[in-house]
């Protein structure tokens, strides 16, 4: 378990272990077991990340959402045909009052408020108007 350079609200809770480093988590967040959270990440307030997650650099996650077990974002989508090593890394914008199911996986996208994202998705383009998304690309059913 790793918890270095991490700005949390005194509400916070975790389940350890964790992999917590140089992110900010606000009020009533919850971090269950086996999450890593990296670098230059911001959870807000009253957010609840589920076991098994990986929240890379780069990340912004808004009020009241749900990620799921087992969600994984990215921060590069390979488009030049190879890994970017070096910083900035790609960035990935969660709205308001968003929830995640399990084992979906989140490329560098923007993501509006009011959104469902069902389980085992695959999110790689940008998902802005409200609704409910499913599938490999994710696309809105209702």
């Amino acid at each position: 378990m790793t918890i270095k350079d991490v700005s949390m609200h005194e509400s916070v809770k975790y389940v350890e272990p964790v992999n917590l480093y140089g992110c900010k988590l606000k009020e009533n967040t919850f971090i269950g077991p086996f999450v890593e959270i990296q670098k230059n990440v911001l959870i807000n307030k009253n957010t609840r990340i589920q076991s098994h997650s990986f929240i890379c650099s780069g990340v912004t996650i808004g009020e009241n959402c749900f990620i799921g077990h087992g969600v994984m974002f990215t921060n590069d989508k390979f488009s030049e045909g190879k890994v970017n090593f070096k910083e900035p890394f790609e960035k990935t914008y969660v709205g308001n009052n968003v929830l995640i199911g399990s084992n979906t996986t989140i490329l560098p996208v923007k993501i509006g408020d009011n959104i469902v994202i069902g389980a085992g998705s695959v999110v790689t383009k940008d998902l802005l108007e409200p609704g409910v998304y499913v599938g490999n690309p994710a696309k809105k059913i209702k």
